[in-house]
């Protein structure tokens, strides 16, 4: 059966509804009108492009009986962006073209670039617009920093006496450089097609020269307290650091996207939703040189300012390969991230699957609740669940003593809370360090955690390493399942073969229920 995602005037992305992850048990072909159009499609999630506005169509699975009927949305006009100068080339400046191409297009009009390299400076988009990056065509980013304007962290309304965020990064408002593409407190908007948006950043000294730099660098596509933004079908890559980064925005969808950068690439996370409402991260392929996603909510400045929780994400028929986690909430989680179901995705050769970042510090409205994960298979992955409440990185006080004590220290308005975690229909074979680590505060442990009908096996050629990020962090080599500081743990139909420690390691845990808990020797 067809599930409609996302329907624009030109094009429309679909997935089928299995419990496969990622890939269907056999190829299929599509017909669009009574015409075949594509054969050998083996992903759940699928696309459909070069579409007409307004117009009626009939799609069917040759492995379905019924046939899905949508149809493209209107609009107002389509514009050339070469109408307005731009070159296309890969050498010539299309900046101005491109940006008064932007400020003529009418509300619900379409700017579509053809096949073609359009070097620019970051662009400003406006509510109610769609561009569509044709196959062959690519957005590429300027490499001279003097073309990317300073955004100011706050700037003050003197006329309603309050602050107005604009700039941010790494979980605290600042300035920063503008994002190749940029959208503030706009709505609407639609970034679809076949093509490329490259930050070029390969080229350039983003990832060499930015450590002592007091204005943050530019992500690739950031959006500022918007309201439905979807994108869809295009490659993203190189950016000068996180990739797509919504900011405070509700109903932000990402569609069928790859996403790359390479592995040795800083901070080049691909998708990281920070204190957003109802986002949707569907048929996406991703690999980075760091996090695949990371959703999060501010450090505690921000989470006690807005109190705005990441809440309502669903990740469902993706594909992580590389990247230090597949899926990550935090470090800068001091919002809280809630209501969160992970579905039907693969992760490859990713350092993590689940990857729990807090701290000592988040503060009392840093509570992560409500999260699912089920029917993910993993293969190569280090550690597939990790759960960290002692993180060490990216704070001036990050080795202070506050951070690493295992002393039971007071609650207080800086203490983090974990809640409710649930983990099933999984396969996770050739772990290298541990099966499972997860490490609580003794003060606030984890309330509770639940295993379902998950195998987990090592590979052969398993390297040690620390599961976590923490300072003082042991090593483990094929260990089993660690679990510390924990109020609940219930573990149901789970296997581990060929671990080097015992399979289930428990130190301060509660309340434990195991049923049918096997080890075997590999």
């Amino acid at each position: 059966m067809i599930k409609s995602l996302f329907i624009s005037s030109t094009s429309g992305c679909f997935e089928l509804q299995n419990d496969l992850p990622f890939y269907t048990d056999r190829e299929y072909s599509l017909s669009l009108n009574g015409e075949i159009i594509k054969t050998g499609c083996k992903e759940n999630v699928f696309s459909l492009f070069d579409l007409k506005p307004d117009t009626e169509y009939a799609l069917r699975v040759d492995t379905d009986k019924e046939v899905f009927r949508f149809k493209t949305a209107a609009e107002f006009c389509c514009l050339n962006v070469k109408d307005f100068g731009a070159k296309g080339d890969g050498s010539t400046d299309d900046t101005v073209a491109i940006r008064t191409a932007i400020a003529c297009l009418p509300g619900n009009g379409r700017l579509y670039f053809p096949k073609g390299t359009y070097l620019t400076a970051p662009l400003f988009l406006k509510s109610r617009m769609t561009l569509e990056f044709a196959e062959g065509a690519t957005l590429l980013g300027s490499v001279n920093k003097e073309d990317y304007p300073v955004i100011p962290g706050v700037c003050h309304d003197d006329v309603k006496d309050c602050d107005l965020p604009f700039g941010t990064f790494e979980g605290i408002e600042r300035s920063m450089y503008q994002s190749l593409i940029t959208a503030e407190y706009a709505s609407d908007i639609y970034i679809i097609g076949r093509g490329t948006i490259d930050g070029n950043a390969q080229n350039s000294k983003w990832w060499t020269e930015f450590k002592d730099d007091p204005v943050a660098r530019p992500r690739l596509v950031f959006l500022n307290r918007c309201f439905n933004v979807t994108l869809h079908g295009l490659v993203i890559q190189n950016s000068p650091s996180w990739q797509l980064h919504p900011y405070f925005s509700k109903y932000v969808n990402f569609y069928d996207l790859s996403i790359n950068a390479p592995k040795n690439s800083p901070n080049t996370d691909a998708c990281d939703p920070e204190a957003c409402d109802n986002v949707n991260i569907i048929g996406c392929r991703f690999s980075v040189g760091d996090d695949c996603i990371a959703i999060k909510s501010g450090k505690i400045e921000v989470g006690k300012k807005y109190k705005q929780p990441a809440d309502h994400h669903t990740i469902r028929n993706c594909l992580m390969q590389f990247g230090h986690g597949a899926i990550t909430l935090g470090s800068e989680m001091g919002g809280g991230v809630k209501n969160l179901t992970v579905n039907r995705c693969i992760f490859n050769a990713t350092d993590r699957g689940l990857r729990i970042k807090t701290r000592r510090g988040r503060g009392k409205d840093a509570v992560i609740d409500g999260i699912l994960f089920e029917n993910i298979k993993m293969t190569n992955v280090l550690t597939p669940i990790v759960m960290n409440m002692w993180y060490n990185c990216c704070d001036p006080d990050r080795f202070s003593e506050y951070v690493w004590s295992r002393e039971k220290l007071p609650v207080d308005d800086r203490t983090p809370y974990l809640g409710k975690f649930t983990f099933r229909n999984m396969t996770c074979d050739d772990c290298h360090v541990c099966a499972c680590y997860c490490d609580g505060l003794p003060e606030m442990p984890i309330e509770e955690i639940n295993v379902e009908n998950i195998s987990f096996t090592y590979s052969p050629d398993a390297k040690p390493g620390k599961p976590a990020m923490r300072n003082y962090a042991e090593e483990f080599c094929r260990g089993g399942m660690y679990f510390d500081n924990v109020k609940v743990l219930n573990i149901t139909d789970v296997t581990v073969t060929g671990p080097d420690t015992e399979p289930l390691i428990t130190k301060n845990v509660g309340n434990v229920q195991s049923r049918n808990l096997i080890c075997t020797k590999a």
